[in-house]
């Protein structure tokens, strides 16, 4: 219950009441414990609150706001709230409130700044013959913020700043720096520095030393090679004007062979490339030929199943055809059939009546004769009977 009160009082509107007294400003390092203290002159009887960057109550009195075990409640009392933050990172900084509840709610503000101190430099030296033969030094640190600051320290009295670059990560908070400086000439006792210099070292200072000394042992051992390769019948001047010479051409041949080389490897580099740009005009070309090859395929796919849809179609409509065909033949034949018997029946009809009309005028007939017969019996006195029904 005491957060929820908590987080309605972080976010409930205090307008005409709410007072800023002043703001802090506290820088503390990644991974350190930052210390936030609210302390009142007031003897009136007030509860404290303190509020994440987020808006969210860390402690209100002595109840915890947050269920993080990252915040720490160090003192309490009517007039004091002191809190910690362990093992500090980016996403710890912000603007942390400390608000008074009394006659009128103040506030007190403490801006965080997260530091993060860079790591040891690595100091990268290799020997260029580009523009002339000189010496590159490369000095990187990384996952610093604010970006440092990277000078060269040549000798023990000549501080000198060299070509710097920062990168930002993907968070845009921390950032690898990377500082370069070409030396073109240098001594045996040459020494140079890279010194990284940062708000988290708090004066202190990244040193990354380098001495030129192995640099030129090396070199006069291969001039000491080139020296006893020489005749030694000569006598000193010409032997030492032959060294000079041979020092001369063999530095000549030497330049020579490093641009054969870079020649070489150009054209190794355009070979490469070529054969580069030729491998992926075939991939592209072996995708596409496959990728046409599959619509085709598709497309007969769909052809074959219309053609099937199509004779499906066509044999059920022949079924149909058929059927109706089969109905019609049979209504009509049986229509025929019952024309025929119709044509039966009348002729039977017809030859009764023909025969009854028949018997009937014979019927007439023979009572007319009888009649005929009578008329001169009964002058006779004679009385005929004639039966009334002749078959």
């Amino acid at each position: 219950m005491w957060w929820r009160l908590c987080s309605l009082l972080a976010w409930f509107p205090l307008q005409e009441a709410f007072q800023t007294n002043h703001m802090e400003t506290v820088t503390v390092e990644e991974g350190q414990t930052l210390t936030l203290k609210c302390v009142i002159s007031q003897v009136e009887t007030t509860s404290l609150q303190w509020l994440a960057p987020s808006g969210f109550t860390i402690f209100f009195s002595e109840h915890s706001g947050l269920k993080n075990s990252k915040y720490q409640l160090l003192h309490y009392s009517s007039n004091q709230l002191s809190i910690s933050v362990l093992n500090v990172t980016q996403q710890d900084e912000g603007v942390y409130k400390c608000l008074h509840y009394g006659s009128s709610v103040r506030t007190k503000e403490v801006k965080v700044i997260v530091l993060a101190t860079p790591v040891k430099p690595t100091l990268e030296v290799s020997v260029r013959m580009q523009n002339g033969e000189h010496v590159l030094l490369k000095c990187s640190t990384v996952r610093s913020k604010p970006p440092p600051r990277i000078t060269w320290l040549l000798g023990d009295d000549m501080e000198i700043q060299g070509e710097t670059h920062h990168e930002y990560e993907t968070d845009g908070k921390k950032c690898n720096s990377t500082s370069t400086l070409r030396v073109h000439t240098y001594g045996k006792n040459s020494t140079v520095s890279c010194i990284i210099r940062h708000k988290g070292l708090q004066g202190r200072k990244l040193v990354a030393p380098y001495r030129f000394e192995d640099l030129v042992t090396d070199q006069e051992t291969v001039s000491a090679a080139l020296e006893t390769s020489s005749p030694s019948s000569q006598d000193p001047q010409q032997s030492t004007s032959t060294v000079a010479v041979m020092e001369d051409s063999s530095t000549s041949e030497i330049d020579k062979e490093e641009e054969e080389q870079t020649t070489q490897v150009s054209h190794l580099a355009t070979e490469a490339n070529r054969q580069f740009v030729g491998l992926t005009r075939r991939k592209s070309g072996i995708l596409l030929l496959s990728l046409v090859s599959f619509l085709i395929f598709i497309l007969f796919i769909i052809v074959q199943l219309f053609i099937m849809k199509i004779r499906k179609a066509h044999v059920i409509w022949k079924k149909e055809n058929e059927i109706s065909e089969h109905t019609l033949e049979s209504y009509r034949s049986r229509s025929n059939n019952e024309e025929t018997s119709s044509q039966e029946n009348n002729s039977q009809t017809s030859r009764s009546k023909s025969c009854m009309n028949y018997i009937t005028q014979l019927y007439s007939e023979a009572k007319t004769k009888t009649k005929e017969k009578a008329q001169p019996s009964k002058f006779k006195g004679e009385l005929t009977h004639i039966p009334e029904s002749i078959v």
